[in-house]
This record gives C-alpha cells, structure tokens and sequence, in this order.
C-alpha cells in the first residue's frame, strides 16, 4: 500500500502498487475503496427527514431506507456553504462530509434545528465511510460501516483514492471544496434533468436558504461560470495544483480543481470557467496545454434544453 502523504486524503492508501489496473477493477465493482477518513455523522429522531428538506437543497423527506443521495447547504446568496452524502436507514440518517469540513457543518445543523425532534451526532470515531465491492454481498458502492468492520468490508481486492479520483474526474462530478470556490452556486455544476439540477438540487421541492438565486438563474439561463473536464497534455509530466489558473490567450479565465491520471483518458482535470469562454478554446494551466469537454451547456436554463451530458 502506498498512503497518501499530504491533502484532504492524506492517511488512506493512494494505491496499492498499480493504480491503472485498480482503476480497472473499480470500474467493474471488483475493487474496495478506503474512505475511512471522511468524517461520518448522524441525524436521528422522527423529524430528521422533514427538517432537513426544509434547509438543504435536496428533496430529502421522502427519502426511501437504504437509497443514497447528494445535498448541498448554500448561503444567502446561493453559493455552496456544506455538502455531504447521506443515506437513511429507516430510523436514522447517516452521512458523511468532506475531510475538514465536519465541525463547521454540524455546527451548522445544530443552530438551525430549534424545535425539531432530531439528533445531530458525530460518529467519526465509531465509523467509516468505505466503497464495497460487490464480492462483499449486495450491489458495489459506499456503505458506512462500524470501523472494526472496514477491513471485512473493503476485501482482498482494493483500489486507492487515485482510482476513485480518477473515475470521478472521468465521470464529471465535483468534489465540493475542491472543484469549487466560495462563488460556486449549484447551476455552474450540472445541466437541469427534470425536476434535478445534478444530484444534489431538486427544483421543485420549495424553499430552502439560497433557493431564490438557484431558481433565478436556471429560469434566467447563463451560470457565471460552468463546469468543464479538462483534458490534459501527456507530454508534461505533472498536474496542476488544486486552484491553478486557467489561462486564454494569457488571460485568467477560470480556475482548476482536481487532477488524475486516468486508465483511458490519460491526465485529466476538473475546471471552472467562465461562460463565455468558447466550448472548442485550447487553454493553458502553467506548462500543460488543455483542452475541454464541456460537462455544463454555457446557455443552461429553463429556455434551452440542454445539450451536453
């Protein structure tokens, strides 16, 4: 095992010796995946669900036992404030948050609950967030699991964070804090899919803190900014740092968040830029020459139908 150093992933395995092959393995659901650094934390009590759809902007009140989904927590403004991943289990809610960013999100929680009959906890001490694979019963995917439970749950077949970076990069999904910044709002993120603005905003669910701003601009059209996957020149032998500029024609027109080294792709990245940057433009990270496939129409909103994945 190869751990990794440094970053929000720092003290879980990076690879385990051949990261193009794990990749391979956890594209088939063959491979399990550490992710016992993520913080976890509860929401227990009768209200859980109902209290929370009335804050986040996921529909979360109906949320089915055992089925998995995405939330953000935006400001005044709309821009992304927390996120976390989360799953029901018919009593309780169990979630998880990027590394970091527990204390400030459950801190949050606590402050708007009031009077509502729910139960905010950590249990980053008791469990672990991991990715099973299939071999461990059940479909392949993330399940939170008591810690003395993670090795019996992960197997003997594993994959490190740089082939679940990888896949996530190649798939278009954002790692929040990472691929985005203190502007980011939902619509710079996904393409509108029915009542869905990607995995995390519901449309149509009510109001929720930042809700005005998501729904002027998806009935406006036109994000600042939209989310782009960059493809990287192989030639250059490094990858960009998390915040790198972008760079068209010499000037700043976004911002890079995560990088990898895919199986297929090759390097590839995750970007913000501006709208008006042209869809076919060649742009520039220091030394790496990069080109784009839009993941975000620079036109999406209730007007356009979108025309990108």
């Amino acid at each position: 095992m190869i751990p990794q150093l440094a970053g929000p992933d720092a003290g879980v395995a990076w690879h385990y010796g051949d990261p193009l092959r794990e990749q391979r393995l956890l594209a088939e659901g063959a491979a399990g995946v550490d992710l016992s650094h993520r913080p976890v934390f509860t929401v227990a009590g009768p209200d859980r669900l109902s209290w929370l759809n009335n804050i986040v902007s996921q529909k979360i009140d109906d949320l089915a036992p055992g089925v998995w989904t995405q939330a953000y927590i935006l400001d005044a403004h709309g821009h992304l404030a927390h996120a976390f991943t989360a799953v029901d289990d018919g009593e309780t809610l169990w979630g998880s948050t990027e590394p970091g960013h527990e204390e400030a999100l459950l801190a949050w929680l606590t402050r708007m609950r009031f009077a509502a009959r729910a139960e905010i906890a950590s249990r980053a001490t008791s469990h672990a967030l991991v990715i099973a694979p299939a071999s461990a019963g059940g479909a392949a995917g993330p399940r939170i699991v008591p810690r003395d439970q993670v090795e019996a749950t992960l197997g003997p077949v594993r994959a490190g964070t740089w082939a679940w970076e990888a896949l996530r990069i190649a798939d278009g999904v954002p790692r929040i804090f990472l691929d985005t910044d203190d502007k980011t709002i939902p619509n710079e993120l996904a393409n509108p899919v029915g009542d869905l603005l990607g995995p995390a905003v519901h449309l149509r669910k009510g109001c929720y803190p930042g809700q005005e701003t998501v729904a002027r601009v998806y009935n406006l059209g036109r994000p600042p900014r939209r989310l782009t996957l960059l493809l990287l020149d192989g030639s250059v032998d490094t990858l960009p740092e998390v915040g790198a500029e972008l760079l068209l024609e010499g000037r700043v027109i976004g911002r890079v968040g995560t990088s990898a080294r895919h199986f297929e792709l090759g390097p590839i990245g995750l970007a913000l830029v501006k709208r008006s940057v042209p869809p076919d433009a060649e742009l520039l990270v220091g030394e790496i020459a990069a080109s784009q496939e839009p993941l975000v129409d620079p036109e999406v909103g209730l007007h356009v139908r979108p025309r990108l994945r």
